[in-house]
């Protein structure tokens, strides 16, 4: 019996799986004992998976094959329940290289959304790390845990989730200087940087992930006004795939373009006062009638219906349940449910977001 989902080997109980069947339509699932896929192309026993090695080709009962791997994280978070927008894998890889996230390290994550980046933060620490993650809203933060909870098969002993203002919370739940990494994900980031700053160990990173160029403008400002940080640097990524199918080699007509920008600072020792930077003088203060413009509206951010966030608090409770429930080895619920439950959301279904 399986404790936690395998990340390699054969397939075993409690691991989720990626099928990809006829036209290419993916399902996954979480192997349970007696368990079915049932499709409009016929049923898929479990019992067929189980002991199988990833990427193999199993035959459903009527003859369509499909192709069964594990899916990847980055596969996962793009199909999973979402409770607000989620960090792409493409941010999530830049995050993890430029705030040089390590295995080991204290991590500060706030907000949470959906839980992608916090998935992607507990693979980079290891079982030796700590990742806090703080979030305002109670909805966000359930999804995060089903969602992560899904994944891992349980509660990550090294994920602590504190639903509250990180102005507020930050200093009760760490020591001041004994954080190695902080990670911003929120609209206006700059009413945080004082209670990072006290945070951070010397030389940590703080990296800011926004969506607009005004609130990029607005917290390097702020980063240089403190004077606690080094130079912050900003930058932004985005991804073009290739079409390569013999002389036919030529760029996707389609790309994920912007998402959002990353900029990073590290911490100064206590005293410390970098060497003066050479720039040329520009307009860096900020009225009243600035600050008026940094609203959620007039910056892109999204609302999500109350009725809409309780519709996806609980599909991804729902998932999770599911995995809990293979790994205790419950008992089955009837073939309609399993259908249900078993067809997650797959890749072409899940509406990307910005």
């Amino acid at each position: 019996m399986s404790e936690t989902p395998h990340l390699s080997g054969p397939f075993r109980i409690g691991d989720r799986v990626q099928l990809t069947g006829p036209k290419g339509r993916m399902h996954t699932i979480t192997l349970r004992e007696a368990g079915e896929l049932h499709t409009h192309n016929g049923v898929l026993k479990h019992s067929l998976l189980v002991d199988q090695p990833d990427g193999s080709v199993v035959t459903n009962s009527s003859g369509h094959d499909y192709l069964a791997v594990r899916p990847l994280l980055r596969d996962f978070v793009m199909s999973m329940p979402r409770g607000a927008a989620i960090v792409y894998p493409k941010d999530a890889a830049q995050i993890l290289a430029q705030a040089d996230v390590f295995p080991g390290a204290t991590v500060v994550e706030a907000g949470v959304g959906s839980g992608a980046l916090s998935l992607w933060l507990l693979r980079a620490i290891g079982p030796g790390g700590r990742l806090l993650s703080f979030e305002r809203r109670e909805e966000f933060a359930d999804v995060a845990r089903a969602n992560v909870e899904t994944f891992h098969g349980e509660h990550p002993a090294t994920w602590e989730v504190v639903v509250g203002d990180l102005v507020e919370s930050l200093p009760d739940a760490v020591a001041p200087a004994s954080v190695d990494r902080v990670v911003l994900d929120m609209l206006a980031p700059w009413e945080c940087i004082d209670a990072v700053a006290d945070a951070l160990t010397p030389g940590g990173v703080v990296l800011c992930y926004i969506a607009t160029a005004t609130q990029l403008s607005r917290v390097a400002e702020y980063i240089r006004a403190t004077g606690l940080f080094t130079e912050p640097d900003a930058s932004e990524t985005m991804v073009r795939g290739w079409h390569v199918e013999g002389l036919a080699v030529r760029p996707d007509h389609r790309m994920v373009a912007h998402t959002g920008f990353l900029i990073t600072a590290r911490r100064l020792a206590p005293g410390a006062i970098p060497p003066e930077v050479k720039r040329r003088a520009s307009k860096s203060s900020y009225g009243d009638e600035d600050v008026e413009l940094w609203t959620p509206g007039a910056v892109g951010d999204r609302e999500i219906t109350d009725k809409n966030l309780r519709k996806r608090v609980r599909e991804a409770q729902k998932s999770a349940e599911g995995v809990r429930q293979s790994v205790a080895g419950a008992p089955m619920q009837d073939d309609a449910s399993r259908a249900r439950d078993d067809a997650a959301p797959t890749r072409e279904d899940a509406a990307p977001t910005s």
